[in-house]
């Protein structure tokens, strides 16, 4: 199998389908690429990658999702632009940025950056 082979849907169970969709929007800065029906949303995050919300209210919450990033500072920044703030910020040991946002059900979907670059 290789990456040309393969498309990626990863997918978030939420209870309300107006407050969630609302809140990806702004966290991924537009509309839903698509809507497959009347209780999923569909955003492409990338070529041949898309995160879904659907509704699912018995297993809401549940989701951890992470999206590594060549432009981090950038993407936080339109992030917070749109008003959103990551619940937690995190540098691991090797230099690895992480910011955690959740959505209004709890799920988890963070973004991942290279270490900061000595310039």
């Amino acid at each position: 199998m290789t990456a040309a082979d393969v498309d990626l849907f990863a997918g978030i169970s939420v209870r309300d389908y107006a407050a969630a969709t609302a809140f990806y929007e702004r966290l991924f800065g537009g509309p839903p690429a698509f809507l497959p029906n009347d209780t999923e949303a569909v955003w492409e995050v990338g070529e041949h990658r898309y995160v879904y919300i659907e509704v699912r209210p018995e297993h809401a919450g549940h989701a951890l999702l992470t999206l590594f990033v060549g432009d981090f500072d950038a993407r936080l920044a339109a992030i917070a632009g749109r008003g959103l703030e990551p619940a937690e910020s995190e540098t691991y040991e090797n230099g690895v940025r992480k910011a955690t946002f959740r959505d209004p059900d709890g799920n988890e979907i963070g973004f991942g950056g290279a270490p900061v670059q000595p310039g």
